[in-house]
């Protein structure tokens, strides 16, 4: 039997990006949108993604990456939306699987702000990582990377 086990980590993101409030909170609402900017790096393959953004509706992006880039061949994200305020809030939760084996289960809080003539995002995680995955700060690294990506994809 596997030794079970949990670790839990949490981190906050605020970001000032140059565009109002109602495009920034489209660039997550618009499956087309989302596409441009929540994606894997070019080393892993899109298979599935879906998106259905209302309360209780879910979101998944499964990818295979390329042999020797990533530890793992398939990753696979699925969330479900628990609270959704337009231009103001998005609540989700998710769980990250590799290959098969689920790594993390995750709160996250989106929050839109204006500030100025753009908006103040603000992404909070809160995970639980499982049965020793040690996430050492990629979950982190990871989505400030997606939120660079995001503000090129609102210049366009």
């Amino acid at each position: 039997m596997t030794d079970r086990s949990v670790q839990h980590g949490s981190f906050t993101i605020a970001r000032k990006l140059d565009a109002p409030v109602a495009l920034v909170f489209r660039a997550f609402a618009d499956k087309d949108h989302k596409a441009r900017w929540f994606k894997g790096p070019p080393q892993c393959k899109e298979e599935i993604r879906e998106h259905d953004f209302r309360v209780g509706g879910r979101d998944r992006l499964r990818g295979e990456w390329s042999a020797g880039s990533h530890p793992w061949r398939i990753s696979d994200f699925t969330a479900e939306y628990r609270d959704i305020v337009e231009n103001a809030r998005i609540v989700y939760v998710y769980e990250m699987t590799m290959d098969g084996t689920k790594i993390s289960v995750s709160l996250a809080t989106i929050t839109f702000a204006e500030a100025g003539n753009g908006t103040l995002l603000t992404i909070t995680e809160q995970g639980a990582f499982l049965d020793g995955y040690d996430d050492a700060g990629s979950r982190e690294e990871g989505t400030r990377s997606l939120v660079d990506v995001l503000a090129q994809s609102l210049k366009a």
